[in-house]
């Protein structure tokens, strides 16, 4: 069963970069993405990858952030 942690401060979003762990984002209290790794944040924007030629912007105040842990 995973494990979910809260991706909050830029620690957060850093340590997740490095390790390339998977994340889930929810926005509104719906999931919008699952199983993709953080590629690149600011304090406006985070971008996550699915695959090769999938990104995707989420703004950062609007979406919640999860870390993936098996």
């Amino acid at each position: 069963m995973p494990i979910n942690r809260q991706l909050i401060t830029d620690q957060d979003f850093s340590e997740a970069l490095e390790r390339h762990l998977r994340v889930r984002i929810f926005q509104d209290d719906q999931l919008i993405g699952s199983g993709g790794t953080i590629i690149r944040f600011d304090d406006q924007t985070i971008v996550v990858q699915s695959s090769v030629s999938d990104l995707a912007y989420h703004p950062r105040n609007q979406c919640e952030f999860f870390e993936i842990k098996k």
